[in-house]
Order: C-alpha cells, then sequence, then structure tokens
C-alpha cells in the first residue's frame, strides 16, 4: 500500500538545495525527532520523501502528523517491507536535483548541516560527496561519543582510508546526485553504504570538514552491532571493489587483515574473548603497531568488570564534555 501527503509548494532554487530522503523502519520512538531536524535546515530541501519500509510501530501515524507542518514539499510513501538498500534506490529514482541525502529515522541533523555540505560541494566541483564528523547519541539525545575524539578521517582521495574500514557516518553525508546515480546501493549487501563508498572513492574527491553537523543514535538495535555481519561485508566489499581501485591482490589481503584484527578488538571491548583471540591470533599481520597489539593483549586480559567502567566512564565524560543534542 502506498500513501502520499504533499505539503505546500514553496519558490525553490534547485541548484542548491538538496532532494532528501527518510527511510524509515520501526523508530517511532525517534522518528519526529528526525523530522523536525530537517524541517529546521536554515537551507530547506528541495523536497523530502519519507518512505516508511513495512514499519509495525507507530512510526507512519506519526510521520504523517509531522509532515502536516512541513514548510517545503514532502510526501509518504507506506509500503511493505524491502529493506533499507531497497528503499534507497527507490528514493533515488523517485528524486531529482543536483544534491541527495538520506537521513536515517532514529538519526539527527544539526540546523545548518545541509547549508554547509552544499556550500562545500558548491565549491569544490570534483568532489562526488561531502562529509563530517558525528555525535553518537543515546536514546535520550545525550552526547555519549564524537568521532573527532577517535576517528582519523582523511580529505580528498580516501581509497587507502576506506579499505581500513573506516568509512562517513551516514547521517554526516550529502552525495553530488549524478555520481550517486551511477551505483546505487547493492540491494544483495547487508551493509548499504560500505560498498557505494569504495565505488565513489574511484571517481571523485569526499570532501570532509571537521565541524560536527549530525548525530547518530545509538540504541541497541542498530545493525552496525552484528560484528559479524559488518565484518563478513566488509571483505565482501573489499573483494569486489579494491581491484577496481588500484589495489593488488597482496595489499587487498593485508587490509583485510586488518578488518578481521580490528573486529577482534571490538569484540574484546565486548568482552567476547574467545572470538577475539581466534580472529586475533589468526590475523596478527594486521596488527599496525607493537602498541596497538600490546593494548589488545592487556584488554583481553582485563576484567569485564573493568572494561564496563572503562566503556561507562568514556560515555560520561562525553556527556560531560559535549551535554545533549538540541535541534
Amino acid at each position: 500500500m502506498k500513501e502520499a501527503l504533499s505539503g505546500p509548494a514553496l519558490p525553490m532554487k534547485p541548484e542548491n538545495q538538496a532532494f532528501v530522503v527518510v527511510p524509515s523502519h520501526n523508530h517511532a520512538r525517534f522518528v519526529e525527532r528526525c523530522l523536525r531536524s530537517i524541517i529546521n535546515q536554515s537551507l530547506p530541501p528541495l523536497e523530502l520523501l519519507v518512505i516508511d519500509d513495512g514499519s509495525t510501530d507507530a512510526s507512519a501515524k506519526l510521520i504523517e502528523r509531522t509532515l502536516r507542518e512541513c514548510p517545503f514539499p514532502c510526501e509518504l510513501i507506506v509500503q511493505a517491507n524491502r529493506g533499507l538498500s531497497a528503499t534507497l534506490n527507490e528514493a533515488l529514482k523517485r528524486s531529482y536535483g543536483e544534491y541527495f541525502a538520506y537521513l536515517g529515522s532514529d538519526d539527527l541533523w544539526l540546523t545548518p548541516f545541509l547549508e554547509a555540505r552544499i556550500a562545500a560541494l558548491e565549491q569544490r566541483p570534483g568532489a562526488v560527496l561531502a562529509y563530517g564528523d558525528a555525535f553518537s547519541i543515546d536514546i535520550l539525545d545525550r552526547i555519549i561519543d564524537c568521532t573527532t575524539d577517535w576517528a582519523a578521517y582523511v580529505d580528498g582521495d580516501v581509497r587507502h582510508m576506506l579499505m581500513t574500514t573506516l568509512a562517513p557516518l551516514s547521517p554526516t553525508v550529502v552525495y553530488r546526485r549524478q555520481a550517486l546515480e551511477r551505483y546505487g546501493w547493492n540491494e544483495k549487501a547487508r551493509l548499504e553504504d560500505y560498498e557505494l563508498y569504495l565505488r565513489l572513492s574511484g571517481d571523485g574527491a569526499f570532501d570532509f570538514n571537521r565541524e560536527v553537523l549530525s548525530a547518530w543514535r545509538i540504541h541497541g538495535q542498530n545493525a552496525s552491532l552484528n560484528l559479524s555481519m559488518m565484518m563478513h561485508e566488509k571483505l565482501e566489499a573489499q573483494t569486489r571493489v579494491g581491484p577496481e581501485l588500484g589495489f593488488s591482490r597482496e595489499q587487498i589481503q593485508k587490509f583485510q587483515s586488518l578488518t578481521m584484527f580490528r573486529t577482534a578488538q571490538e569484540y574484546m571491548r565486548r568482552s567476547e574473548r574467545t572470538i577475539a583471540l581466534r580472529l586475533m591470533f589468526t590475523h596478527l599481520n594486521g596488527v599496525c603497531s607493537w602498541s596497538e597489539g600490546a593494548r589488545m593483549i592487556v584488554g583481553l586480559a582485563a576484567p569485564r568488570s573493568l572494561l564496563r567502567w572503562r566503556k561507562v566512564r568514556r560515555e560520561t565524560r562525553a556527556v560531560r564534555q559535549y551535554g545533549s543534542i538540541a535541534t
């Protein structure tokens, strides 16, 4: 079933506005906050398309109610569940204009987000997308982490960065739509953005800005919490796309060892030591330095209570430093 809801038409400037999409699925608790962060943008979207992908909660009703207050063109489509990549490809087919952005129905943009990202792309015609750092927020909108504290993002040629598995968070990205249309999202892949980033990185620069203008929500049901799925999807994408980016078989194998070692680190932080040990000792050639390997061993030997304490301490420090998100 499909339903449409359209807001009032306003004079548009397609050359410097983005077609914005919200793929929504069972985020009734968060979707209104998401939509209001788009409605409140300093540079409004060309159009807002919300596709509810078979939600079984009250998402569709909340979206319909919120869009009644949208001051620019908007549309709601309610469909049977097809998955995120298929939903994004459908949205891309319906889009128009020069720029395209999507925001997960549990995530947020700060008010200057679209204006800043589009300004960056306007000034850099060779860039295929613009991205930046992001806050991580909890279910209460408290900021519990920020990529500025740990992510070594780069500007320009990002092929090496991506192959080491460091990739932009989706709420930080605005695409040049013409570049995006060459590929779309691989509907067979469960990790929707990683392969797309790899392919786009061969076509042009990624414009990076450290200003934090978006927030990625952590709530216990994020796909990224499935470490096994994340690892296998990255390995398969590296195998498919790595040669197209000019990397040799030996280089790809090295990147993949690093991917598996980094996954072992995540398992260690979750105190899943058996899996962490197996991945670490079978992929020691992925260790970047002796100090990194030593930290891994110390973490594996540490009591679970100490790891939990360190995690809570990091989040508490972030809340004190950054506070909560406001739109």
